[in-house]
């Protein structure tokens, strides 16, 4: 259980005193280690009992049991600071801030992530009769990468980013074809769209979008990939990433579910390709 990661999707439904609590460990995880719960409790300017309901609201049976999981999270997990422009930072400050922006990103994706889904994903994808991959914006790349991925492990496939030919394409589906839809948002409205369509054909949807959006909520199998990003001024698109990392565990579980046949091919590929390379 990533502690902080529950902190975080837990705050749209805790009230207001927990929400105090929820503020108070997030800014200072390093410390509330340390305090008792009448310490947590007069820094947050809260009751000992909120508290304890915190705690429960998060999934923790207590607060010893919260302190335990918070102390395992600060161990095992480096330390980056939030991405923040300036503009007197030089490029060596610029470019270690967009790879400590990146890796905390990846870090948080990869511990909140439900193997579970993953599994069900793989499954219905390695049997499929086709892939489609959908997305628009920053999104489109990574359905773009995505395609080409599932090409090289013999599946066939496509990636969409126009609305009309993804409509088109969500209309000749049938059972047996996967729809992987990417979504930073999880709210692109002419994506939801083309999603109904998709359900119409009895076709499975993966999606890959933040929890409790529309996306992640439509599809059938959810795979979410909650980042919070900046989009008051330019900042890197650490989501993308890890939409494009999710992409590489997908297609590594595909080929491990296929077995020594792809990688005979793939590595028929690489010897096809040698004479297009300069020597």
């Amino acid at each position: 259980m990533n502690i902080i990661n529950a902190i975080e999707l837990a705050r749209p439904e805790l009230r207001k005193s927990e929400l105090k609590v929820a503020d108070f460990i997030l800014g200072q995880p390093d410390k509330v280690i340390h305090l008792r719960i009448v310490d947590l409790a007069e820094n947050a300017g809260v009751s000992e009992p909120t508290v304890v309901r915190f705690c429960r609201a998060i999934g923790c049976d207590g607060f010893q049991g919260f302190k335990l999981l918070l102390a395992q999270h600060i161990a095992h997990s480096p330390s980056y600071e939030e991405f923040s422009l300036n503009e007197h930072d030089s490029a060596r400050e610029y470019t270690i801030k967009v790879f400590d922006s990146a890796m905390d990103t990846l870090k948080k994706v990869r511990d909140s992530l439900d193997t579970r889904s993953i599994e069900a994903a793989v499954d219905v994808l390695q049997k499929a009769r086709r892939v489609e991959f959908y997305g628009f914006g920053a999104s489109s790349p990574v359905a773009t990468d995505a395609q080409h991925k599932f090409f090289r492990l013999q599946i066939p496939s496509s990636a969409y980013s126009d609305p009309h030919i993804q409509a088109m394409s969500a209309m000749s589906l049938q059972s047996g074809d996967v729809v992987v839809a990417i979504s930073q948002s999880g709210r692109t409205q002419v994506l939801i769209d083309a999603m109904a369509l998709v359900k119409e054909t009895g076709a499975t949807i993966i999606g890959l979008a933040p929890s409790n959006t529309p996306v992640a909520q439509d599809c059938d199998i959810a795979l979410h990939i909650d980042v919070k990003e900046d989009i008051e001024k330019y900042t890197p698109l650490p989501s993308r990433m890890a939409h494009m990392a999710v992409m590489d565990i997908l297609a590594v579980g595909v080929s491990k579910a296929k077995g020594p046949a792809v990688g005979e091919h793939l590595q028929k590929i690489h010897k096809a390709l040698q004479p297009l390379r300069q020597q």
